[in-house]
């Protein structure tokens, strides 16, 4: 656990570090803002593409890993649902905390970060990962509240919420890496150098920025916040673990990425879309900042039961 936990805590003192440059005004939201873009866009997107680029779509797309980890996920998002309506909540406001409980911060934290601890060989995984969250849960949130708003669901608009999946830069360059792959053609080596040096601004960039952003945000509805930090740091991993364990029966290694996975704090879109619908974005925010600073903890400890299972025990 400790050697584990030295190996995150620079990954959090990167988070630790924005959110106190920010506090002090050295950072202020508009900078925040345009480095979130870089990263996005640019650096995060380079970093995809040039990992995927040498992957093969079995490699991606492995049928049992992304149902057990749907099906896990799911398995939170549903609970979550169930406790938010019984709380009395509106069906729109269900459909964010369940985003929270399920959703974790793969792009910005989890790539860069299982990366190192777990191998290269996890990019994939992790990626499959990611895909099932920006295509399913991305898609549902915004299916929910349109249906919530309107009562009704067109066919043009589950187009418009398609393509914009499509448009995600890091489904983007996801597809643009595969389809590279797939080409069999070598990368040319100023290319390649040219996307390392751009992906290698990926980690750094996106934990300062996340902890900036942090610096924005409020822990309101403590006791709300606690729940939706225990639903995504301890019950999420868990119930991930059952699907890919006992359900599916995905290999070892693979398991062990999906379950690091899943145990990552809130991610920070789920904020963007509860702020862009105007749908409990105070909730929102305090369940990002108390899973964040309970995940350093958290993941830690997780990781560390999953890496023998990985056969990383040690490292």
């Amino acid at each position: 656990m400790i050697a584990v936990f030295m190996e995150t805590l620079p990954f959090f003192a990167l988070i630790g570090l924005g959110y106190v440059t920010a506090r002090m005004g050295f950072f202020p939201p508009d900078a925040t803002a345009y480095l979130t873009r870089f990263v996005f866009y640019f650096a995060l997107s380079a970093m995809i593409f040039r990992f995927s680029a040498t992957l093969s779509l079995s490699d991606v797309f492995d049928p049992a890993f992304m149902l057990a980890y749907l099906g896990g996920t799911m398995a939170v998002y549903v609970i979550v649902t169930i406790i938010a309506l019984l709380r009395g909540t509106g069906p729109a406001e269900a459909a964010v905390e369940a985003q929270c409980g399920a959703i974790g911060n793969i792009g910005f934290l989890g790539i860069p970060m299982l990366a190192m601890i777990m191998g290269e060989a996890a990019v994939g995984y992790i990626i499959a990962v990611l895909t099932v969250d920006l295509v399913v849960f991305s898609s549902l949130i915004v299916i929910i509240i349109t249906a919530v708003r309107t009562g009704h669901v067109s066919l043009r608009a589950l187009g418009v919420i398609f393509l914009g999946v499509l448009k995600n830069p890091m489904i983007a360059s996801l597809l643009a890496g595969l389809a590279w792959s797939l080409g069999g053609v070598p990368m040319p080596a100023p290319m390649l150098s040219f996307v390392t040096i751009l992906g290698a601004a990926a980690t750094p960039g996106a934990l300062f920025a996340i902890g900036a952003s942090l610096a924005s945000k409020s822990a309101e509805r403590v006791q709300v916040a606690l729940w939706l930090s225990w639903a995504k740091l301890i019950m999420h991993p868990a119930l991930v673990a059952v699907f890919a364990l006992w359900v599916f029966d995905v290999p070892p290694y693979a398991a062990a990425v999906m379950i690091a996975a899943s145990a990552l704090p809130v991610a920070g879109n789920v904020y963007m879309l509860a702020a862009h619908y105007g749908v409990a974005p105070q909730r929102v925010s305090a369940a990002i900042l108390l899973s964040t600073s309970l995940g350093v903890i958290t993941v830690s400890l997780i990781i560390a039961q999953v890496l023998p299972m990985a056969g990383l025990a040690g490292q």
